[in-house]
C-alpha cells in the first residue's frame, strides 16, 4: 500500500479533524489501548503476524542497511557473486535487530527468510512439478543460502521446526533436492521434515511422487552421482526407521509416527513395481525407467552403513513376501497350464533381478524356510512363486538340494494327512524346478520315477493313499502339458497288484487325453526329454535329433544304443516310420566308413534293417554318387533354381528387403521386410514357427559329417545369400556402425527354433568343410553373420558337436571358432581371412561402445587363433610395434574387389584399439593356446618350410612365451614350467586324437596320429637343455621329483578311480600316452644320476611308483612291454657311466628293485635273450669291466630257468626263489607240455620254495590266457597249456606235500609273500584268484587237502570272493572269452564253476577236522550274499524286471528280486529262457541264491552242524533249494 493511499484513507476517516501521519495514527491507538488488561500481548501478537503475512523483506534489509548505495536485498543472500562482501555476521546482526524492533523471535524471522528464499531457488527455473534435481545455477544458489542457515543455526538464531512449517506451505514448489541438501548439510534432517507434517497421506502422496520422478529422472540427467547418492540415503533412513525392532522412545514425537510413514512409502513403490510389470510395461517407458531404478536400490552396497542392524534382512524378507502375495488371483489350475511361461528365461528380467537382489540378504535356507512358510500361511501368486523357484535353484546351487528335501517333507505330509495343498505344492515346485534343466534339478520323468517307481515310496502306504494319488493325478488331467501325462504312463507309479485298477484308470484316462491332444506315445522319439514342457515335437523333426545322438552313443561306446535296439522291439512303430527312415537318408557315402555308416552296418548284421528297406538306401546312395556336388559357395544359382518352386514367395520376400537395403532412405521399412521373411521362412520349412527364438535345449550338430535335407539347404542359401549381399550393399555407402539394425533383426529371424540348427549346420558345411573355396563376399557377409549370431549368444541353445569336441555344449561363439582348423596351408589362410573380417567388423560395428560391451562381442577363442596365424605367418608381427600406429580397422579396404587379405590383416594387427584389446586377459594367447593350436598343424601340408617352422617355434617358445610372466600366459622364464605345460598339453591333444583314430593294437596307439610332430621335438630339446643346462641337477633328483612324473601323477590322481570298464579304459589310454612320452625322452629320467663323487644309487622312487601303481595293473601277466624294459635299463648304464663306482650304482639300483619293484626284475627276465647283447655291448663300450653283481645274478636266474628244462644237469637257483621262479616259468611258456613234468621231478630240496613261486607265476598265466586269448608273441600260452601247466606243478607241490593255499591269503603287511608277490601281479588278476583256485578244482587232491587246517578257510573264502566276483559282473571277460571258442567252451563258465565249487564245499566240510571250523563260520558271518547284493548295480534290478513277467517265466516268478538281478548281471549273452526253463546250472545257482538270509543256506548250515557236532549224513543229500 503506498503512503498517499494510506494518508488517503486516514483523512477520508477522521471527524474533520487535521491529517495526521501514519505514525501517530499508530501511536494514539497504542495508547488507547494500552489502558485495558492484557493488551500489551495481544498487540505483540498481532504484530507479529501481520508481520509474518505482509512483510517485505527485501525492504527491511534495505532499511536496516541504510542509504541506498549498498543495495543489501534478499537476493543477494542467495547470490553467489553479489555477496561476496556480504557476511554471515551482518545479515544475522540485521536479522537480530530488525526482530528486535518488532518484537518476534529472531529464530522465526531467519526461519521464513531462508523458507522464503528456497521457494525462489526452486521456481527460478520454471514450474518444479515434474522435476526433482536443482540445476547447476539453482545448486550454487542454495549452497550459499545454507551458509547463511548453517551460520544462523550455530547462533541461535534459527528454528528448525518453524523451517519445517513453512516448507511444507509452500511444497508444491518444493524440489526433493533441496529437502536432501538441507539434511545433508545438517540443517533440517529427513525425519525431522517429515514428521513435522500432520497429514501423514499428504506426505505419503508427496514422498511417492517426488520418489518416482527421482528414478525417472536418474538414467538420462546429467546428475546421476547426486540423484544416486538421494535415492541412497532416503531409502536408507526409510529402511531403517520403517523395519526397526523398537521406537525410539526418547523423542517427543509419537513413536511410530516415522516408521508408519516409512512403510507405506517402502510399501507403496513395491506396488507401483510389481502392478507396472504386471500391466507389461515397454522398455524405456517412464514406468521402465522407475521400475528399474527402484528394483536398483535392492542392491548390496546401498546398505553397506546399515550391516550392523537387521533392518535390512527384514526389509529383503518383508519386500520378498510382498511380491509372492501380490495380487493372488491365480488359481492352482491356471497355474499348472502357463508354468511352462515362467521359467527364469521367460521371466521379465527386472523381476528375476530383484530376486537375485534379494537373496543376498537371506542364506539358501531362510530361503526356503520363508517360502514354505508363505505358501502355508498366504494366499499367494503362483506366476511370481515359481519364477522365484526358478531364480532360486538358478542362482543358488546349494538350495538345490534343499529344495528337493522340501519337496520330499511335502510328499510325505501330503500322504500322511491326504493333504492336497501339500501335493500342489511339491508337483508345482518339481515341475518348476525340472524346467531349468538336468544341470539344475533332476528331470521330471526322473524325479516321479524315484518317488512313486518302488515301493519305498509314501504312496504305497495303503489304498488310501494310492486313492489319494490317482486322484491327484487324474485332476491334473485336463490342465497339463502331454509330456507329464507322457512321463507317468512310461514310469507308472508301483501299485500292488490287487490295486491295478487304479493305475488302468488313470493310464486309459491320460491316453484319451493325450488322443484328443493328437499326441501319439507311439511316435514319440528315443532321447525326447520328458521333463521338458515344450509342444510336443512332430515325430519327423525328433528322429533326426534321435539318429545324431545315436550316432554319438555308438562313436563313443562302439556298441549299438540300448535305446534303439528296445524301439526296435518295443516301439516298432516309430522305429520303422521314422527312425531309421532318418538314419538311411541317400548320401554320398565316405571312402573310409564314418560312424553313422558303422552304425547302419551294426544294425543290418543285427537284423533290425529290413532287407528291402536297406537295399534300397544302397541303390539310393550308388545314385547320389553318381551325380555331381554342387558348388560350394552358397545361392551361386539358387535363387533361379527356386524362383518358382516353393521357395518362391521367400526368394520374393528376401529381393525386396534387399531392394530396402540399396536405398538408405528405405531403412525405415527394413523391420516391416524382415517380418515378410520371418513369416515366409515357417512355410518354407514346412511348417510354421512356434516363438521367435531357439530357447532351451541344446543343439545337436555333426561336424565331421554335417548334413541337411536338399530343402532345408536351399533354405539356408537362400539367406546365407542374402545377408552376404546386403551386407556389401550396405558397406558400400556407410560403415557397420552406421547401417542400421538390420542385420540384427535379419540374424533374430534366422534364430527361430527350426531354422537355427539349419543355419548353423549350413555355416560348419561352409567354414570347416569348404572355407578355402569361398569368395572374398561370402568371407565378408558371413564374418559379419557371425558377429551378429555370438552378439545374440545369450538367448540362443548351446551348440553340442560329434567329435572331435568337449563333451560339454559349445556356445555360439565357441562353436564358430572350433570350426577354424589350421591343419593345411589352405586352411590356415582361410582362418587368417575370416578372423581379420570378423574383427574388424567387430571393432567397426562396437566403436563406440565401452570396452566391456566390446570384449563381450568377440569370441576370446577365435581373437587366439587370430593371434596365432598372425605371428606365425608374417615375421614381422613378431617384432615390437611403434606407438604411434594407429591404423583404423581396415573393414573398407576389405570391401573393395582388389582387396590385399594380409595387408589387411596386418593393418588390424598393427590398430591400436585391438592392441588395447589385446591386454584384457581373455584375449591372452597363452602358452598352452599357443600348443594347442600348433599341434594341430600337418608338417607335410604346412605353409611354412621346415626351417621355417623349427625357426618360429623357437622363437615362440624361448623368446615369446619362455620369458614372459605367467599372469600375461608364459611361464616366468622357468624352462620347467614350459616343459611340464607342453607335456600336459600333448596327452591332451593326443587323447583327443585317439578317440578319433581306430586302432586294434594299443602297441600302436599315437603312432599314426596327426599333428605337428615338431612340436614333441621341442619337448626333447627342453628336457635335454633341463639334463645338461648349467643349472641341470647333479644329485639324484629334485627335491619335488621330475617334472614329467609330477604331472603323471596330478593328472592320474584327476582320473575317476574304478574298475569298471569305462575307468579302466580311460587310465589304459592316459597310461599309453605317458609311454609313449616317457619313451621318447632321455632314459635318464627314469633312472636319476647319483650325485657326483659319491657311490650313491640314484633316485628311481617316481618311477617305482609309476610301475607299482599304474603300469603294474595294465601288464599282461607279471612283465613289462619290452621297450620300458630297455628304457630302464638303458637309463641305468647312463646313470652308472656318470658314477664313480658304476658297479655299485647297478648294484644299488637292482637291489632296491628287488624289495620296491620287482616287475622290473621279471620283465628284464623275460626280455632278456633280446635285452642281454645290449647290455654286455654298452656295458664292455662304455665301463670296460665285467657285468655288476646283479645283473650277474639276472643272467644266473635266466640260465637256471633255462637249464631245468635240459636233459643235462641243472644249475643252481641264484636267489631270491622267486626271481629264478619267474626265470623258470617263462621258459616253460616257451618249452610246452610235453617238456614240464619230467624236468620238475629234478628240483632238489631246493625246489619247494621255488615250486611255490613257481605255482604263482602260473596262476598269473592262467588268468591272462582267459583275460587276452590271442596272447601276445613269446609271452602268453593258450588256455588249455597253461592249465595243464599250472596242473602239473600243483602235482609236484601235493606229491611233496608243499602248501600252497598260502597263495591265496597274500596281504601287502608283514613283509612276507605277499610284500612281492602282490607286487608282480595286477590288481584285477588278484581279484581273479577264486577263478583260477576253483579251475583247479578237477586237480585237487582232496584227500590231503582235506586234513590242511587252513583248506576250508581258504576253500570258503575263495567260494564267496568267487559269489562276489560273479555278481559284480567281473567274471564277464571269462565267460565272453569261453565263448568264443568252441573247443573252449564251458571252460570259463563262472556258473559251472561255483556250481562245482558249492559241491566241493559240500564234500569237504564233513571230511575237515573239526580244528579247520575255528574261523570259518566268521567267513560265511562276513560275505552274506545280499550285502553284496546290495551294493551291485540298481540298474540290474531295473533290467530284469521285465524278464519276470515274459510268458516261459511263470514258474520262476517266486525267485526274490536279489536273484532276478544276478540274471540282469548275466555276461551277455544272458541265459536263454524257453519254455519256462533254462540251462540247468544256471537254474541251479539261482534257486541256490534264493534267499535274503545269507549267500548260500546249506553251506552255512553245513559249516555250523560240523563246528557243532560230529559228521552229518545229512549233508551228502541233495540240497536244499528254499
Amino acid at each position: 500500500m503506498s503512503d498517499s493511499q494510506v494518508e488517503g484513507a486516514a483523512s477520508t476517516s477522521g471527524l474533520g479533524s487535521g491529517k495526521r501521519r501514519w505514525t501517530e495514527l499508530l501511536a494514539g491507538r497504542v495508547k488507547r489501548q494500552m489502558c485495558g488488561p492484557g493488551t500489551e500481548q495481544k498487540l505483540q501478537e498481532s504484530a507479529v503476524h501481520l508481520l509474518r503475512r505482509h512483510l517485505n523483506l527485501n525492504d527491511l534489509l534495505l532499511e536496516v542497511e541504510g542509504a541506498p548505495r549498498k543495495m543489501l536485498c534478499l537476493n543477494q543472500l542467495i547470490d553467489p557473486e553479489a555477496c561476496t562482501n556480504l557476511s554471515s555476521s551482518l545479515i544475522g546482526s540485521a536479522l537480530r535487530d530488525q526482530a528486535s524492533r518488532l518484537g518476534v523471535p529472531v529464530a522465526v524471522l531467519s526461519s521464513r527468510l531462508v523458507a522464503s528464499s528456497i521457494t525462489q531457488i526452486c521456481v527460478s527455473d520454471g514450474e518444479p512439478s515434474h522435476r526433482v534435481l536443482l540445476s547447476a545455477e539453482q545448486r550454487k544458489k542454495l549452497s550459499s543460502l545454507l551458509e547463511v542457515a548453517q551460520y544462523l543455526l550455530a547462533h541461535s538464531m534459527f528454528s528448525r521446526f518453524s523451517l519445517c512449517q513453512e516448507l511444507w506451505e509452500v511444497q508444491g514448489s518444493l524440489l526433493l533436492e533441496v529437502v536432501w541438501q538441507l539434511h545433508i548439510q545438517n540443517v533440517v534432517s529427513f525425519q525431522e521434515l517429515l514428521e513435522s507434517h500432520a497429514d501423514t497421506q499428504a506426505t505419503v502422496a508427496w514422498l511417492f511422487r517426488n520418489l518416482c520422478l527421482l528414478c525417472e529422472e536418474m538414467e538420462a540427467s546429467p546428475y546421476n552421482d547426486i540423484a544416486s547418492a538421494m535415492l541412497s540415503d532416503l531409502v536408507q533412513m526409510f529402511v531403517l526407521r520403517g523395519f526397526q525392532k523398537n521406537s525410539d522412545l526418547r523423542r517427543n514425537v509419537e513413536p511410530e509416527q516415522m516408521g508408519q510413514l516409512a512403510f507405506v512409502v517402502l510399501q507403496r513403490m513395491l506396488i507401483f513395481a510389481l502392478e507396472a510389470l504386471a500391466a507389461g510395461m515397454q522398455d524405456g517407458s517412464p514406468q521402465h525407467k522407475v521400475v528399474k531404478c527402484w528394483f536398483g536400490v535392492f542392491c548390496g552396497h546401498t546398505y553397506d552403513r546399515m550391516i550392523s542392524t537387521d533392518s535390512p534382512k527384514r526389509f529383503f524378507s518383508h519386500t520378498l513376501t510382498q511380491v509372492l502375495t501380490h495380487k493372488p488371483v491365480l488359481r492352482v489350475s491356471d497355474a499348472v497350464q502357463m508354468q511352462k511361461e515362467w521359467s527364469f528365461a521367460k521371466t521379465h528380467p527386472l523381476l528375476t533381478g530383484l530376486y537375485r537382489r534379494l537373496f543376498t540378504m537371506l542364506s539358501p535356507e531362510e530361503l526356503v524356510g520363508h517360502l514354505q512358510e508363505v505358501l502355508e500361511t498366504h494366499e499367494v501368486n503362483w506366476q511370481h512363486v515359481l519364477s522365484c523357484m526358478s531364480t532360486l535353484v538358478i542362482c543358488l546351487p546349494e538350495a538345490q538340494q534343499l529344495v528337493k528335501d522340501w519337496v520330499a517333507r511335502l510328499l510325505a505330509r501330503a500322504f500322511e494327512n491326504c493333504d492336497l495343498d501339500s501335493m500342489v505344492t511339491a508337483f508345482l515346485v518339481v515341475r518348476q524346478a525340472a524346467l531349468e534343466g538336468p544341470s539344475v534339478f533332476p528331470s521330471y520323468a526322473d524325479w516321479f520315477q524315484a518317488s512313486f517307481g518302488s515301493s519305498r515310496g509314501s504312496h504305497c502306504c495303503s489304498k488310501k493313499t494310492l486313492v489319494f494319488l490317482f486322484k491327484f493325478l487324474s485332476d491334473l488331467v485336463p490342465f497339463e502339458a502331454p509330456r507329464y501325462m507322457q512321463a507317468h504312463i512310461l514310469h507308472p507309479p508301483l501299485v500292488p497288484s490287487k490295486y491295478r485298477s487304479l493305475l488302468t484308470d488313470y493310464v486309459t484316462l491320460a491316453k484319451t487325453r493325450l488322443a484328443d491332444l493328437k499326441v501319439s506315445l507311439e511316435n514319440m522319439g528315443l532321447y525326447e526329454d520328458l521333463s521338458s514342457a515344450r509342444d510336443v515335437t512332430e515325430p519327423h523333426s525328433q528322429a533326426h535329433q534321435d539318429v545324431e545322438k545315436a550316432i554319438a552313443v555308438f562313436e563313443h561306446t562302439g556298441r549299438i544304443p540300448s535305446a534303439v535296439m528296445e524301439a526296435s522291439i518295443f516301439r516298432r512303430p516309430y522305429y520303422t516310420a521314422h527312425f531309421l527312415p532318418a538314419l538311411l537318408t541317400p548320401r554320398v557315402l565316405p571312402k573310409t566308413p564314418d560312424p553313422r555308416a558303422a552304425l547302419i552296418e551294426s544294425l543290418r548284421r543285427a537284423d533290425k534293417i529290413p532287407l528291402s528297406l536297406y537295399s534300397a538306401y544302397c541303390q539310393a546312395c550308388s545314385t547320389a554318387e553318381e551325380k555331381k556336388p554342387e558348388s560350394a559357395a552358397p545361392g551361386m544359382k539358387v535363387e533361379a533354381v527356386c524362383a518358382e518352386g516353393p521357395l518362391g514367395p521367400l526368394a520374393a520376400a528376401l529381393r525386396e528387403l534387399r531392394a530396402a537395403m540399396t536405398d538408405p532412405t528405405q531403412y525405415d521399412v527394413v523391420a516391416a521386410r524382415v517380418a515378410v521373411v520371418s513369416e515366409r521362412l515357417g512355410a518354407a520349412l514346412g511348417r510354421a514357427e512356434e516363438d521367435g527364438s531357439s530357447g532351451g535345449s541344446q543343439i545337436q550338430l555333426s561336424v565331421l559329417t554335417p548334413g541337411l535335407e536338399q530343402q532345408e539347404r536351399e533354405v539356408a542359401d537362400l539367406l546365407l545369400t542374402c545377408f552376404c549381399q546386403n551386407l556389401i550393399v550396405a558397406s558400400s555407402f556407410a560403415s557397420p556402425d552406421r547401417q542400421g539394425p538390420w542385420a540384427s533383426r535379419l540374424v533374430t529371424a534366422m534364430c527361430g527354433r527350426r531354422l537355427l540348427p539349419v543355419v548353423l549346420t549350413r555355416l560348419c558345411q561352409l567354414l570347416r568343410h569348404q572355407g578355402p573355396s569361398l569368395s572374398a563376399s561370402h568371407v565378408l557377409g558371413l564374418a559379419a553373420l557371425v558377429v551378429h549370431l555370438a552378439e545374440s549368444r545369450s538367448v540362443l541353445p548351446e551348440v553340442r558337436v560329434g567329435l572331435p569336441a568337449p563333451a560339454e555344449g559349445l556356445s555360439v561363439a565357441e562353436f564358430f571358432s572350433s570350426l577354424l582348423t589350421f591343419r593345411t596351408s589352405e586352411t590356415s589362410l582361410f582362418c587368417l581371412k575370416f578372423c581379420t573380417a570378423v574383427i574388424s567388423y567387430s571393432l567397426c560395428k562396437y566403436s563406440s561402445l565401452s570396452r566391456d560391451t566390446l570384449c563381450s562381442c568377440l569370441s576370446p577363442a577365435l581373437v587366439k587363433k587370430f593371434q596365432f596365424i598372425i605371428l606365425r605367418l608374417f615375421p614381422e608381427a613378431r617384432d615390437p610395434l611403434c606407438p604411434e600406429d594407429t591404423a583404423d580397422p581396415p573393414w573398407r579396404p576389405l570391401c573393395r574387389p582388389s582387396a590385399d587379405w594380409q595387408q589387411a590383416a596386418l593393418c588390424l594387427w598393427k590398430q591400436r584399439t585391438f592392441q588395447e584389446l589385446l591386454k584384457e586377459k581373455e584375449f591372452h594367447l597363452t602358452y598352452r593356446d599357443w600348443l594347442r593350436l600348433e599341434l594341430e598343424i600337418q608338417p607335410e601340408v604346412d605353409c611354412l618350410s621346415d626351417t621355417e617352422r623349427w625357426d618360429f617355434q623357437q622363437w615362440a617358445i624361448h623368446e615369446y612365451f619362455l620369458p614372459k610372466p605367467s599372469a600375461a600366459g608364459g611361464c616366468d622364464g622357468d624352462l620347467q614350467v614350459a616343459c611340464a605345460v607342453l607335456v600336459d598339453v600333448l596327452i591332451d591333444f593326443r587323447q583327443s586324437s585317439r578317440s578319433h583314430n581306430y586302432s586294434e593294437n594299443s602297441d600302436l596307439v599315437l603312432s599314426g596320429c596327426p599333428g605337428n610332430r615338431d612340436i614333441f621335438s621341442r619337448l626333447q630339446e627342453m628336457a635335454a637343455g633341463l639334463e645338461q643346462g648349467p643349472g641341470a641337477p647333479r644329485s639324484c633328483s629334485p627335491p619335488q621329483g621330475h617334472f614329467l612324473f609330477g604331472v603323471f601323477r596330478r593328472r592320474l590322481q584327476a582320473l575317476a578311480s574304478g574298475w569298471d570298464v569305462a575307468a579302466r579304459l580311460q587310465r589304459q589310454r592316459e597310461l599309453l600316452v605317458y609311454k609313449w612320452i616317457l619313451l621318447g625322452l632321455p632314459p635318464s629320467i627314469v633312472v636319476g644320476h647319483p650325485q657326483a663323487g659319491r657311490p650313491a644309487a640314484p633316485d628311481c622312487t617316481e618311477f617305482f611308483h609309476l610301475v607299482n601303481s599304474e603300469l603294474r595293473n595294465f601288464s599282461h601277466g607279471s612283465a613289462l612291454t619290452h621297450d620300458l624294459t630297455v628304457h630302464f635299463f638303458r637309463g641305468l648304464l647312463s646313470a652308472c657311466s656318470q658314477s664313480g663306482d658304476p658297479s655299485l650304482t647297478a648294484d644299488l639300483v637292482l637291489t632296491a628293485c628287488q624289495t620296491e619293484c620287482p616287475l622290473v626284475l621279471t620283465s628284464a627276465l623275460l626280455w632278456w635273450p633280446r635285452l642281454e647283447p645290449e647290455l654286455r655291448s654298452r656295458w664292455r663300450r662304455c665301463l670296460q669291466g665285467p657285468l655288476p653283481q646283479e645283473l650277474q645274478r639276472l643272467w644266473e636266474a635266466q640260465r637256471f630257468g633255462r637249464s631245468c628244462l635240459l636233459p643235462d644237469t641243472t644249475s643252481p637257483a641264484p636267489g631270491p626263489a622267486w626271481l629264478s621262479a619267474a626265470a623258470l616259468y617263462f621258459e616253460i611258456q616257451r618249452a610246452g607240455k610235453d617238456r614240464v613234468k619230467s624236468q620238475l621231478e629234478r628240483l632238489g630240496c631246493q625246489g619247494e620254495e621255488l615250486l611255490v613261486f613257481l605255482f604263482f607265476f602260473s596262476l598269473m598265466g592262467l588268468l591272462s590266457s582267459h583275460l587276452t586269448p590271442h596272447g601276445r608273441p613269446r609271452q602268453a600260452v593258450d588256455t588249455p597249456k597253461a592249465l595243464d601247466i599250472c596242473a602239473e606243478i600243483l602235482g609236484c607241490l601235493e606229491k611233496r606235500r608243499v602248501s600252497w593255499l598260502v597263495l591265496f591269503q597274500l596281504t601287502e603287511t608283514g613283509g612276507g609273500l605277499g610284500h612281492v608277490l602282490l607286487r608282480l601281479a595286477p590288481d584285477q588278476y588278484v581279484r581273479l584268484l577264486p577263478f583260477a583256485f576253483y579251475s583247479l578244482l578237477s586237480y585237487f587232491d582232496e584227500d590231503a587237502l582235506t586234513r590242511e587246517d587252513a583248506f576250508l578257510r581258504v576253500a570258503v573264502d575263495m567260494y564267496l570272493k568267487l559269489i562276489r566276483l560273479f555278481v559284480a559282473g567281473e567274471t564277464s571277460a571269462l565267460s565272453t572269452v569261453a565263448s568264443r571258442s568252441r573247443e573252449r567252451r564251458g571252460q570259463g563258465d563262472p556258473v559251472g564253476l561255483i556250481t562245482e565249487a558249492r559241491r566241493l564245499l559240500l564234500r569237504s566240510i564233513p571230511r575237515c577236522p573239526k580244528e579247520s571250523f575255528s574261523n570259518v563260520a566268521e567267513v560265511t558271518r562276513r560275505r552274506p550274499l545280499w550285502r553284496v547284493c546290495r551294493r551291485a548295480n540298481e540298474s540290474a534290478v531295473d533290467t530284469a524286471l521285465p524278464l519276470r513277467g515274459q510268458p516261459g517265466c511263470a514258474a520262476l516268478a517266486p525267485w526274490p528280486l536279489t536273484c532276478w538281478a544276478v540274471v540282469a548281471s548275466f555276461p551277455v549273452p544272458r541265459p536263454q529262457v524257453s519254455g519256462g526253463c533254462t540251462r540247468l546250472s544256471t537254474v541251479g545257482f539261482l534257486q541256490l541264491l534264493a534267499t535274503s538270509e545269507d549267500c548260500d543256506p546249506d553251506v552255512r548250515a553245513a559249516l555250523l552242524s560240523r563246528q557243532q557236532a560230529g559228521p552229518d549224513a545229512d549233508l551228502y543229500r541233495e540240497p536244499r533249494l528254499f
